[in-house]
């Protein structure tokens, strides 16, 4: 028997979860010789989401609950799914319907079949704003720049892991997880499979424009020091446009001794060099912060409530 683990980070998703588990129970028990565990955490304290989670592990014991303190954000509450996987391949998916469940097979098997790590689902025609699109396509590319993504790999939130992937992951302690950039520098045999878009059941999207920001600021600055050498580059151009500006005001000076001082031009190179220093210096700053957060041994998440924990039933 071939246990399949679904790992599903909810948020304000109460009135979505019940048909997207409906419908992964039954996609899975159609193949025989498979079976499943689902994992279900909230991510959103405060709303009916664990609710309708409670409801749904008192219904099935193979759905285990997991209830954060706080909101974590989507990233760390796939890192707190990690230590209740009991299944021989881990998928990830949303809450919300988007992602086709009749398609898991075509994720799982690459993994169990062809050896691979993990195996993202690739959306050719997703059912986003152009905003959210644009912002996808662009991040996708800083990483492959930074060395955080494979080249030729789209990322998505729909994939399948190997059990050296979770293995891996369960390592990860960091306060600021970037699973794809650390996987990254871990493995190397990734894949995609094309399948389509659906619309969401209910709602909207919850992924502000801040979020996106803090989100893309992660993978950005984790697992690479190539942002820092930028910032190294930039402040020797700068430092060689000024001193060129300078070298051809004081000639300039020279040439022509009525010439005003050049006040405009004066300001507006102090202006854009500072700027500039000081982008660098923020930039700086939130490796510096990080670091700091890091080895003060800041958790990843706090956990308040769980239901259908598999160490409990092993215990009995």
């Amino acid at each position: 028997m071939i246990t399949i683990t679904v790992a599903i980070p909810c948020y304000r998703s109460a009135g979505t979860i019940g048909p997207v588990v409906d419908e992964l129970r039954r996609v899975i028990l159609s193949r025989e010789g498979y079976d499943y565990q689902l994992i279900l955490v909230n991510d959103s304290p405060g709303d009916d989401t664990f609710s309708a989670i409670a409801g749904l592990c008192k219904a099935d014991e193979k759905i285990v609950g997991v209830d954060l303190s706080r909101n974590f954000g989507q990233t760390t509450a796939k890192m707190a799914a990690l230590p209740y996987v009991t299944g021989d391949v881990l998928v990830y998916m949303d809450d919300d319907g988007q992602h086709p469940a009749d398609r898991i097979f075509d994720l799982t098997d690459k993994v169990l079949n062809e050896g691979y790590d993990l195996v993202y689902a690739r959306f050719p025609h997703k059912h986003h704003n152009v905003f959210k699109r644009f912002t996808s396509w662009l991040n996708g590319r800083v990483l492959e720049w930074n060395g955080s993504k494979p080249r030729g790999i789209a990322l998505s939130s729909y994939c399948a892991l190997s059990k050296t992937a979770i293995q891996a992951l369960q390592q990860y302690k960091s306060p600021f997880p970037s699973m794809g950039g650390y996987l990254s520098h871990v493995l190397c045999r990734y894949a995609n499979v094309d399948m389509p878009h659906r619309d969401r059941i209910a709602g909207r999207s919850n992924y502000t424009l801040r979020k996106m920001l803090a989100l893309w600021l992660t993978g950005f600055t984790n697992f690479s020091t190539v942002p820092l050498r930028l910032a190294a580059v930039l402040g020797l151009i700068c430092a060689l446009v000024g001193f060129i500006t300078a070298l051809a005001v004081v000639i300039r000076k020279l040439i022509n001794p009525a010439i005003a001082a050049g006040f405009t031009t004066s300001i507006a190179l102090q202006l854009g060099i500072g700027g500039v220093i000081m982008a660098l210096l923020g930039l700086c700053g939130e490796y510096i912060g990080r670091i700091y957060m890091t080895v003060s041994n800041m958790p990843q998440y706090q956990v308040r409530h769980t239901l259908n924990d598999p160490a409990d039933k092993s215990e009995r």
